[in-house]
């Protein structure tokens, strides 16, 4: 994921949880909202409940290749903010990529 493609500031954060369309998983609780840029935006959250920072770190390394693999940036325009829950832990890395595939099928129309 290219820096441009990330989101990065607090504000773009709460902005995108507070305007945007939620929605649930067992493993992510994803946010949505239409943006002016041209391009999608990626922000990821993981929590200290998920673990110290060695875990926190992989699960978003992880959490990036699942959308880099899934997303194209310059087809929609869109910031999408991607919260982790505890069941990403449980699950294999394949489970987590399934669910991310779905809610792109279904809610962005992939």
């Amino acid at each position: 994921m290219k820096v441009v493609n990330r989101i990065k500031k607090n504000q773009d954060f709460a902005l995108t949880i507070n305007k945007g369309q939620a929605f649930r998983y067992p493993s992510y609780l994803i946010y949505v909202k239409q943006n002016e840029l041209g391009y999608t935006r990626v922000g990821i959250s993981a929590s200290k409940k998920l673990g110290n920072a060695v875990t926190r770190n992989r699960v978003k390394r992880q959490t990036r290749a699942i959308v880099d693999s899934l997303v194209d940036y310059n087809k929609y325009a869109l910031d999408i903010v991607i919260i982790l829950k505890l069941k990403f832990l449980e699950k294999d890395f394949d489970d987590n990529k399934s669910q991310f595939s779905d809610f792109m099928k279904t809610q962005v129309g992939l």
